[in-house]
């Protein structure tokens, strides 16, 4: 068994065996013609179950030749153009590269002594991408998981800042007194925080959004100062550069002057609009970004990276201490005086991998424009097909794009039943899925069902965004027909 082992003896293996399995993806790639097979569970699931995991093959072409029919044959595949449901990017060339150097050498970026050059690289990146967002000559930050864990660390600092404790008053017992501002399309992840932070039920104030999605400001500044009149503690305000449903971005200029008027911790979560950091076109879309406390990025959205690639920023570095603890076997206290650096003072994880690195290949092989020039890319893509729904009396499409999302539904014009309308737009998104001709994702705006396209792969044109409405709209036609064949 020492033959698998990844070493000086066995590097020749090592060459044949990715190689062998990087000619098989690359082989699926050329061939894919759909994002999805239309497999269903219960096709898919009896070939996974007759496999006897205690029943080794032995060999690795034997386990590809498996692989393909268990796996590789029904994926789904975010780099088809007709893939335009999640947050899902195609990812660019040097940032696998990237993924496979980190998975082979297999660094953990904990402690200097398990990574060296990774922690300085990851360091560099961090810093790259606090002056991108222009946080100042203090700031700080680590990577993490994704958006979920980076929001989770966002506020647990924003917790530790403001909790009661720190003025005298008992502690943890005043934590019900802590209050979360963020708007009605925000993130589930900040309730989950708060859940997670030991908050109250009700710690999360909902904020309205106006007609384009966006944080209503003035009802923002209403709820802090009920929460002072409450005798209630603002812990942070949320705000979003890139709403997950609508692509929209909150006011972030008077949503930070309301922050600095009644001092409360400002986070940023752009997760998704991040890709506006090295945008050459739509930059200003994000000003007032340089005033958060804290930001949260995911490259793995748009910058084109492979899951996971994310980090969260914050503007004071003396903040992160929140989340530091020392372990004699780790990073004890005397590494800090010795200026030796460990990323784990700074992250919820410990064993970390080496994520950075990928962003690194990227922005060594592409540079930052390169990056930015795709995301304008699916931006535009995102404003010519808000054009093809808002001139198609087929659809309603619900907000102008600020990013490559576009929300909508398919309107029929002889059907008024807003529950009919629900029920046709539904069975469309999962007729087509099943076809695996292209894939589209789906939402509620005001209680009624809508479609939606993330549009995030520039080789998706606007033939495509046409000929899956087209789809959708024949899906819907066919779901309503019978329906009232069904009622005759």
């Amino acid at each position: 068994m020492r033959s698998h082992l990844l070493n000086d003896l066995t590097a020749e293996h090592y060459r044949r065996s990715v190689t062998e399995g990087v000619e098989r993806v690359a082989a699926k790639l050329a061939t894919t013609d759909r994002p999805f097979t239309g497999v269903t569970v219960d096709a898919l699931t009896p070939g996974i179950e007759r496999i006897d995991l205690d029943q080794p093959l032995h060999d690795t072409t034997a386990v590809l030749d498996e692989l393909e029919d268990v796996y590789l044959r029904d994926a789904v595949y975010f780099h088809h153009p007709r893939y335009l449901a999640h947050l899902n990017c195609p990812v660019v060339i040097p940032a696998v590269l990237g993924e496979a150097v980190l998975s082979a050498v297999n660094s953990s970026l904990d402690t200097w002594d398990q990574s060296a050059g990774g922690t300085l690289i990851e360091r560099k990146l961090v810093d790259w991408t606090a002056a991108r967002i222009g946080l100042g000559p203090a700031a700080d930050g680590v990577f993490t998981s994704g958006g979920t864990q980076s929001n989770l660390q966002a506020l647990l600092l924003a917790r530790e800042e403001a909790k009661p404790g720190r003025e005298g008053r008992e502690y943890p017992a005043s934590l019900a007194k802590l209050r979360i501002f963020a708007s009605e399309v925000s993130h589930f992840s900040v309730k989950k925080s708060a859940k997670l932070l030991g908050l109250s039920p009700d710690s999360v104030v909902s904020i309205p959004v106006d007609h384009d999605k966006r944080m209503q400001t003035v009802a923002l500044a209403h709820e802090l100062e009920r929460c002072r009149r409450d005798g209630l503690i603002p812990m942070a305000v949320v705000a979003t550069a890139g709403t997950t449903d609508f692509g929209s971005i909150d006011p972030l200029p008077e949503i930070s002057e309301l922050c600095t008027q009644h001092g409360v911790w400002l986070h940023v979560d752009a997760a998704y609009g991040c890709g506006l950091l090295a945008s050459l076109k739509y930059r200003d879309r994000i000003a007032g970004i340089d005033r958060a406390d804290s930001i949260t990025v995911d490259y793995h959205k748009s910058f084109f990276q492979p899951v996971s690639s994310s980090a969260v920023l914050v503007r004071d570095a003396s903040t992160l201490r929140h989340a530091t603890y020392h372990a004699e076997y780790l990073n004890p206290r005397r590494m800090v005086q010795e200026r030796i650096p460990n990323q784990v003072d700074k992250s919820l994880q410990t064993t970390r991998r080496f994520d950075a690195l990928k962003l690194w290949m990227t922005l060594r092989t592409m540079g930052a424009d390169g990056i930015g020039e795709l995301f304008d890319e699916v931006c535009d893509l995102a404003r010519e097909g808000w054009q093809l729904l808002a001139a198609d009396p087929r659809f309603d499409v619900v907000v102008e794009p600020s990013l490559s999302t576009l929300v909508f539904r398919y309107i029929p014009a002889a059907v008024t039943d807003p529950a009919e309308i629900d029920r046709a737009n539904l069975y469309a998104r999962k007729v087509l899925f099943a076809s695996g001709d292209a894939v589209v994702a789906g939402t509620k705006v005001s209680g009624r069902h809508y479609l939606k396209f993330t549009l995030l792969n520039p080789e998706t044109t606007t033939e495509d965004i046409a000929a899956v409405l087209g789809l959708i709209a024949g899906h819907a036609e066919q779901y309503l027909g019978e329906s009232l064949d069904r009622a005759s």
